[in-house]
């Protein structure tokens, strides 16, 4: 079984449709979807074998009764919103959920991919290299870069990231992204 958190939104719908291409169908789609949510659209034509909301899957994990046989949890849900201004929303959502889902993987020995995001390299000062050495000099412009931030600096001080593999994506566009509104890429918007 493969994990996809956000696996309903712009990225992760994305992974799972390659997942599919590749042969793999055993796959739990986990996000949060409202009644009139356009990304279930995302997800129509895939083929996975369960849904949860990511509420019940964060709550499966905290108590430890994941039932199935995980190999890999592909952690791309987020609040992605770059001029949010809830606090607690991006401390909870992304970064406390990411490091939740990373203690159970690397407890059961899990492969554990997330999405980290080049928000965390702030205005460019300190360069866009991603090691030990640099990523605690890097100052994010806003909350969810921050909140990114901070789960870089948790596995760092962990000393687990070399346990696991963190995506900083840029600018990122394609299909399955008409659901964000105003974030959508600016190509979109073109």
């Amino acid at each position: 079984m493969i994990v996809v958190t956000g696996g309903a939104g712009f990225i992760g719908s994305c992974i799972v449709a390659k997942l599919n291409t590749f042969g793999w169908d055993n796959i739990t789609i986990v996000d949060h979807l409202e009644n009139n949510d356009l990304k279930r659209e995302n997800i129509k034509k895939k083929r996975y074998t369960h849904y949860l909301d990511k509420t019940d899957f964060l709550r499966a994990i905290l108590d430890d009764k994941v039932d199935t046989k995980v190999e890999s949890i592909i952690h791309m849900g987020a609040c992605s919103d770059t001029t949010g201004t809830d606090a607690n929303l991006y401390e909870e959502n992304n970064f406390l959920y990411t490091k939740h889902l990373a203690q159970w993987c690397l407890k059961k020995g899990v492969r554990f991919i997330y999405a980290s995001s080049a928000a965390t390299y702030g205005d460019g000062n300190e360069g866009y290299c991603y090691d030990e050495a640099t990523i605690r000099r890097l100052k994010p412009l806003n909350l969810y870069g921050a909140s990114k931030q901070k789960f870089d600096i948790w596995a760092l001080d962990q000393k687990v990231l070399d346990k696991m593999v963190g995506l900083k994506f840029f600018n990122v566009f394609g299909p399955n992204e008409y659901h964000k509104g105003r974030m959508a890429s600016v190509i979109f918007h073109a």
